[in-house]
């Protein structure tokens, strides 16, 4: 009778852990699901680049799609045609996986680097550690990811993308919900 109510215990105690990760992993999609809308907002990159220059404005859409079960988030240069020959429109889709949400870059470099998302204890910041990799590896991948909510109606992404030799290369945006 005692091992069974050890068994019992134990049980319980794995149940009740599952079911706060899966908690904690909801809160953290329900939080990037606020995002929907239209942004804008300048970027800056480190180490500088001559096709990014000062005063560049950055342009995200997000959107939740799927019932409710997805976001899908597309960035661009403000101002340029969405032509994939020429300027850079990569997508990234996120989704709850479980007891964690993940996300999938689709990027321009013709790779799919896959990032695992954490919410902060203060609920402001979604960060989004690397997992692994699809696709080739040639142009460098994007490797990490932060989310972090100001308001309503403004929100900052930072991306770091991995280039070959694994130099790291920042990208911040401070971005403004378009009414």
């Amino acid at each position: 009778m005692k091992s069974v109510r050890a068994l019992l215990v134990v049980g319980v105690i794995s149940l009740s852990t599952m079911v706060f990760s899966q908690s904690d992993a909801q809160t953290s999609f329900d939080a990037m699901k606020q995002l929907a809308g239209s942004w804008q907002g300048p970027i800056t990159v480190d180490p500088p680049r001559d096709d990014v220059k000062p005063g560049t404005l950055g342009q995200i859409t997000m959107r939740v799609t799927s019932r409710g079960n997805a976001l899908v988030h597309e960035m661009q240069e403000a101002g340029t045609p969405l032509d994939a020959t020429k300027y850079d429109h990569p997508v990234t889709m996120f989704y709850l996986d479980g007891d964690h949400v993940t996300l999938v870059h689709y990027c321009d470099a013709g790779n799919r680097p896959r990032m695992t998302g954490k919410l902060s204890p203060d609920g402001k910041k979604v960060e989004f550690e690397f997992a692994d990799l699809s696709g080739s590896n040639q142009y460098g991948h994007m490797y990490h990811a932060v989310f972090t909510m100001i308001d309503a109606n403004h929100h900052v992404e930072d991306w770091t993308y991995m280039m070959p030799g694994d130099k790291p290369m920042h990208a911040h945006m401070e971005l403004t919900r378009e009414k």
